[in-house]
């Protein structure tokens, strides 16, 4: 493989060398725990409240509101499975959406055999939550709404400031999985109504096996991991010091270059869908045209199989995916697109494709080049696109 072209940004980034910087003291001469009531631990309790203090501005809130995770899926696990046993004498109902990442869903369907009610409310043909059906859905016992910020499939940004007034005007509380949306678009929990947030480090060019969740200030909410009194008593164990360093790093650095970068990506990604949906027939785009992340561009094409493109991009050197990473193994089409009203036979033809602010304009033209080709060579393979070519002669 002469290159390699990564384009499965919504996977997981590289960390910046910045933050890789800021992390490697931490794993040698400051390694003192920051519970330790000794000086020489003071360093590593400094660089906690530094980090807190650098994610807390980012969201327009209090450090204290910060409580750090090991990720997204941690995060989202503790947010709607510990607020639900908290309010379960208010209620035992709680709404999502049909698109949810899986941490929400499996979630969901924990709490369901534990006794709680779950609605998911239905999407439309762009990925936008249907208002009028979640707005049904609320009901005396509902305690939770969680929908999250932009989806990681489709890219499609939620109203999420419109569902949290929505959930504030009833008395409900509002979580939302953010894990792709922080680091690419600008998020204030106040104004948003936001009560809950989830998000990861290695999403923003950030380390892994780090994240947080955001809980506004007099949200009871029960302990996931019990021990010691590390995050306010509220997530035991010692902190993962390099990676919260590393966080905080990396959200400083995409904080204050939101605007520049994600312009960039906005103008590749355009570029990217311009060109293949005016050079690949039979191609659709997934999700909505304009408001959906930045750097998301998600294609179906007829008459192939996702696998098969996949594979053969990565004999050309790039990277890409056919949806969520945390379901790649899997045959069964994405909900993401059976939820949107895909059929079957397009949802297996799907391509994800995210950019990072490293990716050129040459390496997209590349990716054209080399994805016209394949999917040309797969639909010369196909007994069904023969057929329909034939038939539409």
């Amino acid at each position: 493989m002469d290159r390699l072209i990564y384009l499965d940004h919504a996977a997981t980034t590289a960390a910046r060398p910045e933050v890789v910087e800021t992390m490697l003291p931490y794993f040698t001469e400051n390694y003192g725990n920051p519970s330790s009531v000794y000086k020489f631990s003071n360093t590593s309790k400094d660089a906690i409240v530094n980090a807190r203090a650098v994610i807390a501005k980012s969201l327009n809130t209090e450090p204290k509101d910060i409580y750090f995770t090991a990720g997204g899926s941690e995060s989202d696990n503790w947010a709607l499975k510990e607020t639900a046993r908290v309010y379960k004498d208010k209620g035992r109902h709680i709404i999502t959406s049909t698109i949810e990442h899986h941490a929400i869903l499996h979630t969901c369907e924990f709490l369901e055999k534990e006794g709680f009610e779950v609605t998911y409310v239905g999407v439309d043909e762009n990925g936008i939550i249907k208002m009028d059906e979640l707005k049904k859905a609320i009901r005396p016992d509902t305690i939770l709404i969680s929908v999250m910020f932009a989806n990681n499939e489709i890219g499609t940004i939620q109203p999420i400031k419109e569902i949290g007034a929505i959930a504030r005007e009833k008395g409900i509380l509002f979580h939302t999985d953010a894990v792709q949306a922080y680091g690419q678009l600008p998020i204030d929990v106040d104004d948003m109504n936001i009560d809950m947030l989830s998000a990861s480090g290695h999403k923003l060019n950030g380390p892994k096996g780090i994240g947080f969740l955001y809980i506004r200030k007099g949200i009871k909410i029960r302990n996931l991991i019990h021990g010691g009194g590390q995050e306010r008593a509220r997530r035991a164990g010692t902190e993962n010091v390099p990676g919260i360093v590393g966080l905080g790093k990396a959200v400083e650095i995409a904080v204050e270059t939101m605007a520049d970068r994600t312009r960039y990506e906005t103008e590749l990604r355009d570029y990217l869908i311009d060109r293949v949906l005016a050079e690949i027939p039979y191609t659709r785009l997934n999700g909505d045209r304009y408001n959906r992340l930045p750097n998301n561009v998600n294609f179906s094409f007829q008459f192939i199989e996702g696998e098969s493109l996949l594979i053969m991009l990565d004999m050309a050197g790039i990277c890409g995916s056919s949806g969520s990473a945390c379901t790649s193994g899997s045959l069964d089409p994405s909900h993401v697109l059976l939820g949107i009203g895909l059929p079957h036979e397009i949802a297996h033809g799907s391509l994800r494709l995210t950019l990072g602010h490293e990716n050129t304009k040459e390496e997209i033209d590349y990716v054209i080049d080399k994805l016209k080709e394949i999917v040309q060579r797969l639909r010369d393979m196909s007994p069904l696109y023969e057929d329909y070519m034939r038939k539409n002669r």
